[in-house]
């Protein structure tokens, strides 16, 4: 119930991110019966999608159409997955659920000082946001949002009204449905009403393994978060981190190899499971996991071009959200969901207030082609009609001797993987509280483009001397920043929930 209130909330109070114009995943863990569940509520391709629908006459990808506009949308899932949620798990009422966001957009809520700035930004860095777009984020008069400025959404009040009423019916098949499809036919995007008809939010199998004692649960495809997640685990649990300095060189070149073949590994075989075969047994395998370790050279890194074949990678979107949550029971959800892109696709179907994602970016968009940024270039992440596209969404839950230990995730486009990699090393084999663990600084490598990040608080000249003679290539960033882990622990001697927002944004952690 409270998992979904917060989705529902987000959609008003964080709409750079938080949604129910786009999708995501829940990961889901009863105390009873202690199985967990993956909710699948990843946005889809339109039906009359194609594998070159962003490709110019001259074949080359044209990365604006992917990016911006009605072209740019997936058929959204979040309010199938959320209505799915509250079916199976949930104790309230929907209308319930959902009446606190209905408030919060038709009342208004304050603007901090980020929101407020973000908004004002847009027509500086938004540059192809529709008509109804700018007429919902701009002041009617020009003038520039303010810190405690009321915000009112009233369209978007008025569309949450109608799916507390009706359910999901209202967003699919009835009057919400009605304005997208209009709104896309309107100005040449794909989607119909006959997509949103077909819509499906499915139950999935989690994938888990195990690290240290610990068991981890995770999202499974078309996710690759958890496969590449639990594969990485595999891989350091052989290294023994807990005996080394955290921020060594050594530490830090067997973490950055170690993610380096394991995004390797997620570039060339992951995608939708149901349009495609996913080795997820052999890649989550302890084999699989020695394999790797015996390719990694302790002292010197493995240039990514060598590794294989050349796989298309484009720059990531980090404009998802995450939360987490846990009742005296011990329920648990762990929740990451996306609009893809900082405000989506800039598009606010008309009549609606829903801002819509611009998700059909993370598809592959010229099968073969590389450009070492960032996405998946094999096929079974090549656009077809009703697929979804791949994620690197990572919601995870770890167990200890039967009970939830943590609940944690991040956005951050791929270095969401990254980040809950982070998180969990520094609790488990570094021993740091949960705060602790996700204060402390973050690293991040992705095999594509052959750059390793680490955020500027843990880099001193002589740590970045060291990797860069292992072989390392730095990424030359001072204001980079990774992900934003909100996590919960619960400390298996007292049962004490220690809830723990991260600083490096404006997150908040909540009990009563």
């Amino acid at each position: 119930d409270a998992a979904v209130a917060v989705g529902f909330a987000l959609a008003v109070t964080f709409p750079a991110a938080g949604n129910i114009g786009g999708g995501g995943f829940m990961i889901i863990r009863s105390p009873d019966t202690e199985e967990a569940v993956a909710l699948d509520f990843r946005e889809i391709a339109p039906g009359k999608a194609t594998p070159d629908m962003y490709l110019d006459e001259k074949r080359n990808y044209v990365e604006e159409r992917s990016l911006f506009g009605h072209l740019a949308v997936g058929v959204p899932g979040t309010v199938k997955g959320f209505e799915l949620a509250m079916e199976k798990y949930g104790n309230l009422k929907w209308e319930n659920v959902i009446s606190p966001a209905v408030e919060l957009a038709g009342k208004g809520f304050k603007l901090n000082k980020r929101r407020a700035d973000s908004f004002n930004g847009l027509n500086k860095r938004f540059k192809r946001g529709t008509k109804e777009f700018f007429r919902i984020f701009s002041k009617p008069d020009g003038s520039e949002f303010e810190e405690g400025d009321v915000f009112i959404q009233k369209d978007l009040a008025r569309s949450l009204r109608l799916i507390a009423e009706d359910g999901s019916q209202a967003f699919y098949e009835g009057q919400i449905a009605e304005l997208i499809a209009q709104d896309m036919k309107k100005h040449g995007g794909l989607i119909t009403k006959e997509d949103l008809e077909k819509y499906e939010a499915f139950v999935r199998k989690p994938v888990t393994g195990t690290y240290q004692g610990y068991q981890i649960i995770s999202m499974p495809p078309p996710s690759s978060g958890g496969t590449v997640l639990i594969e990485m685990l595999n891989v350091l649990e052989g290294f023994d981190l807990g005996q080394k300095e955290r921020y060594a060189p050594e530490t830090l070149h067997l973490i950055a190899e170690t993610m380096k073949f394991a995004f390797f590994d997620r570039a060339r075989y992951m995608g939708d499971s149901d349009f495609s075969e996913i080795p997820v047994k052999l890649l989550t395998s302890k084999s699989h996991a020695k394999d790797i370790r015996g390719k990694i050279d302790r002292k010197k890194a493995t240039p990514s071009a060598t590794m294989g074949e050349e796989i298309l990678t484009i720059e990531k979107a980090k404009e998802t959200t995450h939360y987490s949550v846990i009742d005296k029971e011990g329920l648990a959800v762990a929740t990451t969901y996306t609009i893809n892109g900082w405000f989506g696709s800039g598009v606010v179907a008309e009549g609606t207030g829903i801002l819509l994602n611009n998700e059909m970016a993370d598809f592959n968009m010229k099968p073969g082609y590389t450009d070492e940024k960032g996405l998946i270039g094999t096929k079974p992440n090549l656009i077809e009609p009703h697929k979804r596209m791949l994620s690197s969404m990572t919601p995870t839950l770890v167990i200890k001797d039967g009970k939830v230990y943590m609940i944690t995730g991040s956005p951050g486009g791929r270095t969401i993987i990254n980040t809950v990699l982070n998180v969990i090393v520094n609790v488990i084999d570094f021993n740091m509280p949960i705060q602790d663990a996700i204060d402390a600084a973050r690293m991040d490598h992705e095999w594509m483009p052959d750059l390793l990040g680490l955020e500027k608080k843990s880099i001193t000249e002589e740590l970045i001397e060291s990797l860069k003679a292992m072989g390392h290539t730095m990424k030359e960033s001072s204001r980079w920043r990774q992900g934003d882990a909100h996590s919960i622990l619960i400390d298996p001697k007292t049962g004490i929930f220690f809830g723990a927002a991260d600083k490096r944004s404006q997150g908040s952690a909540i009990g009563y």
